[in-house]
């Protein structure tokens, strides 16, 4: 029977290996460089690594080297610990197809013994990584992304129908930190819809109710609250604390106006949705790359035309629908991943149970984003009621 360092020593003379001197000049060197893999356990990698390798597990060599080295011509160096478990991947690397495969002999330990550079990550802790597994599962989010996420910053625009599912979905995603305008108290007609509030909540402001239960479905997440109206007078206050992103979920034409413009001379892309009775609709107003809200709308349209939810109803569930794809859109932006919904807008009808898409262009005449901007200040639009978030 073949013991365990009978077994080394045999693939260690059938493959190649690079002393850490050596690795350094090809990684230095004016060639192309090798790809370094590092083999060893998610926990050795989190205590530092090699700058500039990539992280596959030995165990999981096989499934992901494809996508890490799709070219099986170029070369590789492949690293454990102290060189053992390295030589038994640079063996089914070459089993693979991979033509210039090298193992570092002494492994990351001799590496740090000549004085060579090491990297630490940010890294999730172990319980972190048990929240957010299903997102480390997902190659287009995995750790990198969940810390992206972590680090983000999401300001909504009201606590009603749609902010309350925006707001819980993106707590629960783990995003860092949420800011939350809104004025008003929980009432009891809120409840048919705004699912962030409970009837316990009855007369407590919005952004307490909000605070108190985002912050306990995730204790990751920042709430900040903004009880006040926004306004002229506040608006770069609010939007000049580092904002990367804004879901509106304001239920009257001030608001909707004011947050746009204010998206536009601040560059912070704007995640709209609006509902009525059955139908609900959402865009993504992103400054230097689509149509911002005046493109669509110059000017708001007369009052009376204009009814809100408060006075023409909304199904129960239709803001937890937009608010949900409100918050979808939030997160491709915050990851940059998928592709957001920039140009588009997203029609939905319940009672048919229906998805449209209608394709929208930024206006070179608008009066905010176009070539010759005629609107360079805020403007309130006093003639209408102060209206709610939906």
């Amino acid at each position: 029977m073949t013991g365990y360092r009978e077994l080394l020593r045999r693939v260690r003379a059938e493959i190649e290996e690079i002393d850490a001197q050596s690795a350094r000049e090809l990684l230095e060197g004016p060639d192309h460089p090798p790809l370094l893999v590092d083999v060893r356990r998610r926990d050795e990698w989190d205590e530092g690594h090699i700058p500039g390798a990539v992280h596959i597990p030995r165990g999981s060599l096989e499934s992901r080297i494809e996508k890490a080295q799709p070219d099986r011509e170029q070369p590789i160096v492949v690293y454990c610990s102290a060189g053992e478990r390295s030589a038994f991947a640079a063996r089914t690397l070459g089993e693979l197809g991979y033509e210039d495969v090298s193992s570092l002999d002494g492994g990351f330990t001799d590496w740090k013994r000549n004085g060579f550079p090491t990297q630490v990550d940010r890294a999730l802790d172990p319980q972190r990584r048990t929240r957010y597994g299903r997102h480390l599962l997902i190659p287009e989010v995995g750790e990198e992304g969940q810390l992206r996420l972590l680090d983000s910053k999401v300001l909504l625009i009201g606590a009603g129908g749609l902010g309350s599912p925006a707001a819980l979905y993106l707590a629960a995603a783990g995003v860092g930190r949420l800011g939350i305008v809104d004025a008003d108290v929980v009432d009891e007609s809120n409840l048919q819809r705004q699912v962030l509030h409970a009837t316990a909540d009855l007369g407590t402001p919005k952004v307490d109710s909000a605070r108190a239960a985002l912050e306990a479905l995730n204790p990751d997440v920042d709430v900040v609250g903004f009880r006040e109206r926004l306004t002229s007078e506040n608006v770069d206050r609010i939007l000049g604390e580092g904002w990367d992103v804004i879901v509106d979920g304001a239920d009257n034409f001030p608001t909707r106006y004011l947050v746009n413009d204010a998206s536009v001379w601040h560059d912070i892309p704007v995640i709209h949705g609006s509902i009525y009775r059955f139908e609900g609709q959402t865009t993504v107003f992103k400054p230097g790359s689509g149509p911002c809200y005046r493109c669509l709308f110059p000017q708001p349209p007369p009052p009376e035309l204009a009814p809100s939810c408060a006075e023409g109803g909304v199904l129960g569930v239709l803001p937890g629908v937009i608010g949900s794809l409100q918050a979808n859109e939030a997160l491709k932006l915050l990851l940059g991943i998928g592709e957001p919904l920039v140009g588009r807008l997203l029609l939905f009808d319940a009672l048919a149970g229906e998805l449209n898409e209608v394709a929208i262009r930024r206006d070179p005449d608008c009066p905010v984003c176009g070539e010759h901007p005629t609107i360079t200040e805020y403007v309130d639009y006093v003639e209408f009621c102060a209206g709610v978030h939906a």
